[in-house]
């Protein structure tokens, strides 16, 4: 074992410890996809990140489209249409960001988008952030009138 595949053990570690607390986070608030499911994207993100950045670095977008049917299977319709399932379809996106970005080799900012994206999905638990969630002020504006699709449920849409 060299130097460099110790380097390589590191930084694929590093992406199943982020995307795995990632996933945590969305098991604890009961989302389809949890810590397993995660952990997975971003360690298979990192590891095929960490060997073809250099030789083959178009494989990187193979992996962002192949997540891409992951979240598609994430998003569901659920009772009156409404569509359940994007925060996390997004988290996992963004469980591959952290692998692909840690597999590279940037370790530290592998770990500071992991810390946003927790914090993202925590503002509207979190007392005193919560103030910064929008749904908190969404009853006071009005509708979108351009976007006759775009409405509140059990509000009928504008016209």
């Amino acid at each position: 074992m060299t130097h460099r595949d110790l380097v390589l053990f590191a930084r694929v570690g590093l992406a199943f410890v982020l995307s795995y607390a990632v996933g945590f986070e969305r098991a604890l608030r009961g989302a389809p996809a949890g810590d397993r499911t995660f952990a997975l994207v971003g360690t298979a993100a990192a590891a095929i990140s960490a060997v073809t950045v250099g030789p083959a670095p178009q494989a990187i977008g193979g992996v962002v489209t192949g997540v891409g049917f992951i979240g598609a299977g994430l998003v569901l319709r659920g009772d009156h249409g409404m569509i359940r399932g994007v925060t996390s379809a997004a988290a996992i996106f963004a469980a591959t960001g952290v692998g692909v970005v840690a597999g590279t080799g940037h370790g530290w900012l592998a770990a500071f988008v992991a810390l946003l994206t927790v914090l993202d999905l925590e503002l509207r638990y979190t007392p005193g952030l919560s103030r910064l969630d929008a749904h908190r002020y969404a009853g006071r504006m009005a509708d979108d009138p351009d976007d006759p699709d775009d409405h509140r449920p059990g509000v009928p849409p504008p016209g």
